[in-house]
């Protein structure tokens, strides 16, 4: 199964950059862009993949965890000996459990990855996530590029139609994005029919 990018950021701080002080600058290692890209097309066939962000790396969240027991156990440090420790332990464990529960949902929820891929005879759209492998495909010169303001589950919600489906694209993306890749994806997609 495809996986999403290691290091989506959750913040685009690129148009902001100049306005900070020097020492909240960080260094060029964090990513900051969309996350979705246009790969190298190979012959005809123009792809793109789109992820959610991941706003906290795996290992982000296994130092949130430890930081978030430590700070639990501190005040448990007076209660050591006590019956009463034993009283609040399972409620303790228990919700480090759920927490962990939660950010794993989450960072599986992550690793999802749309790949469309589009040639002058098909347009295909597959969703990898963990639930499996959703496949939808048409003719390009059918399809239409649908951006919905209000009448979808999140404001600017793109769909492509063809073949008798509906299907949404990006919709984990924000609306900006979405608004930035409507315009890139009618752009290729009009160069496509052309072609």
């Amino acid at each position: 199964m495809r996986k999403a990018p290691q290091q989506s950021g959750a913040f685009c701080f690129s148009n902001y950059r100049s306005a900070l002080p020097p020492f909240l600058v960080k260094p060029a290692r964090y990513d900051f862009r969309m996350p979705y890209e246009w790969l190298p097309s190979d012959g005809d066939t123009q792809r793109l993949h789109l992820w959610p962000y991941r706003s906290l790396p795996r290992r982000g969240m296994v130092w949130f965890i430890g930081s978030t027991a430590a700070l639990i156990a501190l005040p448990l440090l007076v209660l050591l000996g006590s019956p009463v420790l034993w009283g609040l332990l399972p409620f303790l464990l228990l919700t480090l459990w759920g927490i962990w529960t939660a950010l794993s949902r989450s960072f599986k929820d992550g690793e999802t990855l749309e790949d469309l891929r589009l040639d002058r005879d098909e347009i295909s759209l597959t969703r990898h996530d963990r639930k499996g492998e959703h496949r939808w495909q048409a003719n390009p010169h059918w399809v239409r590029v649908t951006l919905h303001k209000t009448k979808g589950p999140v404001p600017d919600y793109l769909t492509l139609t063809g073949n008798g489906r509906e299907v949404e694209l990006g919709a984990f993306l924000s609306p900006e994005e979405r608004l930035a890749l409507d315009i890139e994806l009618r752009r290729r997609l009009s160069a496509t029919r052309r072609a």
